[in-house]
């Protein structure tokens, strides 16, 4: 398993305690798993760097308005989108 595929992993289990209601256990989580992807991010295209702060705006509303649902569909979908675009360029 390569870093990408386990960020992956993790950012898919992040979202599933989501799910399951444990929002302040995977706020924590979800900070570290960004600074993580933070420095592929820094290197990658700048129309994926664009997309990444636009995907991490709207978590932030998600988290503001406790939307635990849907900020576990941007972990689970969106952001591994964006990852998987990174490491295919």
């Amino acid at each position: 398993m390569n870093a990408i595929d386990g960020l992956i992993a993790r950012l898919q289990q992040c979202a599933e305690g989501f799910r399951l209601g444990h929002d302040v256990e995977m706020a924590m989580t979800m900070v570290q798993l960004m600074g993580a992807i933070q420095p592929l991010i820094d290197t990658a295209q700048p129309e994926q760097r664009q997309d990444w702060e636009t995907l991490l705006g709207l978590m932030f509303e998600c988290q503001q308005g406790q939307n635990w649902l849907a900020l576990a569909d941007y972990l689970q979908y969106e952001c591994v989108e964006v990852l998987r675009s990174v490491s295919a360029a």
